[in-house]
């Protein structure tokens, strides 16, 4: 169940809240039915997305519920500060933060938070590679083409 369920321009976004925390962002498929913020937490999140969808310079004050492990977190950390329009490899941000591609590849693909944790602004040496832990042409890769290129990232 989710706390709200939106619109974005390549299907809907759905929000998990619980107490004071954010605890899950998700992007689903069209068939998903539309949910109404049912707290105000899920209502102010809602509302910073939409922002976002509108606007990509958009910036992100949400409290997010303080899940994965001490390396995940470090590179969502890092990923954080990665600027709307600009993106590195998952070989520039494993030297950054002193770790390898492919472990930065697994902590991309386990952030509970996309958009808010920009993780599609990562992407493979040779190409966008995969998004959310879906390497494949669908869904993913269609969603993170869209969020590049919202920001103004060409040939995503």
């Amino acid at each position: 169940m989710y706390n709200a369920v939106i619109d974005a321009p390549f299907g809907k976004i759905g929000v998990r809240a619980e107490g004071a925390y954010v605890r899950e962002i998700v992007f689903l498929p069209d068939t998903v039915a539309s949910v109404e913020p049912d707290t105000a937490l899920a209502k102010e999140a809602v509302a910073q997305l939409q922002r976002y969808l509108e606007h990509a310079s958009a910036t992100f004050d949400l409290p997010l519920a303080g899940i994965g492990t001490a390396f995940q977190r470090r590179v969502w950390q890092a990923i954080s500060a990665i600027r709307p329009g600009v993106v590195l490899t998952y070989g520039q941000l494993a030297k950054e933060i002193g770790s390898v591609p492919r472990a930065v590849g697994q902590a991309c693909g386990s952030n509970a938070f996309p958009i808010v944790i920009p993780c599609h602004r990562v992407v493979a040496s040779g190409g966008i590679g995969g998004f959310a832990h879906h390497g494949d042409d669908g869904y993913y890769r269609t969603v993170k083409r869209w969020l590049l290129a919202h920001e103004g990232v060409g040939d995503a």
